[in-house]
């Protein structure tokens, strides 16, 4: 069964859009393949963010100048 793609138009920075023929040809993949995966590994270390934001949500708040007092108290800067 084919997978079904869609077709989008992305307009490169010259040297960016070198840079990924180049590269497409030395690994014998296609430029479209390469974006992809970079689309995907963007999108997948979002939702990793999202996730922590999620786990962390229960934990109490905390001031930035009461960040700073911790950082000095502690000798950290």
């Amino acid at each position: 069964m084919a997978i079904m793609t869609k077709r989008s138009t992305i307009y490169f920075d010259p040297a960016l859009h070198q840079a990924l023929r180049i590269k497409s040809a030395e690994i014998s993949r296609s430029v479209s393949d390469l974006v992809n995966d970079a689309v995907r590994q963007l999108l997948s270390e979002d939702a990793e963010d999202l996730a922590a934001f999620d786990e962390r949500a229960s934990e109490p708040l905390i001031s930035y100048s009461d960040m700073l007092k911790g950082l000095k108290a502690n000798g950290k800067i």
